[in-house]
């Protein structure tokens, strides 16, 4: 099969390409396939082969930062959602492994993302290694390698494909970053508490349930390539 045409223009360079991704820093870029040449086949393939997980923006493999903290986080998070969605029977929650298919030629993997069942009228999960599927809610865990233009630019992205909700979790600042779209946000510190409205309705979990277990930090400077924190999103 042959190798997609890049998007890129011919004269385009490594700094280009990681400016439109949002200054990724540049090891979390896969160089085979070259960027811009990626597809849905090779997020699967480095998947099964070295247990990566890989976004795919504009043909550019994206490797998914991972850490304990943000996996723990992701697993309370999962855990109390399930219980709701569980309880109203509204749908599924998917973990920080989750392919979704934003569009074409767009991979996101969300922390966590809830998809309700009027996107899946038969009830059941999806056979799709990356199924075709937008959900109502997604949510960020920030690492230390994320960047602010590469949240913007998700953000962007998850409210362009229909997202209604998402949710930017920063574990060192203890905060939530609500948004309604990407322009529309509300923070949320230790002592607010979330809610899933308008996507869940009836949901609540105090952040400093969240947080428990969260160690406190002094916020400083930050070497080359973990920027996020200087500033929201």
């Amino acid at each position: 099969m042959p190798r997609v045409k890049s998007p890129f223009p011919i004269s385009a360079n490594l700094a280009d390409v990681l400016r439109e991704l949002g200054d990724v820093p540049v090891e979390r870029i896969r160089m085979n396939p070259l960027p811009g040449t990626a597809t849905e086949r090779d997020v699967i393939s480095i998947l099964d082969r070295e247990n990566r997980l890989c976004e795919l923006v504009d043909g550019v493999l994206v490797e998914k930062p991972i850490g304990l903290r943000e996996s723990c986080l992701a697993g309370l998070l999962i855990r109390e959602l399930g219980n709701h969605t569980q309880e109203y029977d509204s749908g599924i929650v998917s973990a920080p492994d989750g392919t979704l298919r934003l569009a074409p030629r767009l991979v996101r993997i969300p922390d966590v993302a809830f998809i309700p069942w009027e996107l899946l009228p038969s009830r059941e999960y999806p056979d799709e290694p990356i199924p075709d599927l937008v959900p109502a809610l997604a949510v960020e865990i920030l690492s230390e390698s994320n960047t602010p233009g590469e949240m913007r630019r998700k953000l962007k992205e998850y409210f362009l494909a229909g997202v209604i909700l998402v949710w930017i979790v920063d574990p060192d600042r203890r905060t939530v970053d609500v948004y309604t779209a990407p322009d529309q946000r509300t923070r949320l510190a230790e002592s607010d508490t979330l809610d899933g409205d308008p996507v869940l309705p009836g949901f609540r979990l105090p952040l400093k349930q969240l947080f428990a277990r969260v160690s406190k930090k002094r916020l400083g400077r930050r070497g080359k390539g973990k920027t996020r924190r200087s500033g929201g999103v």
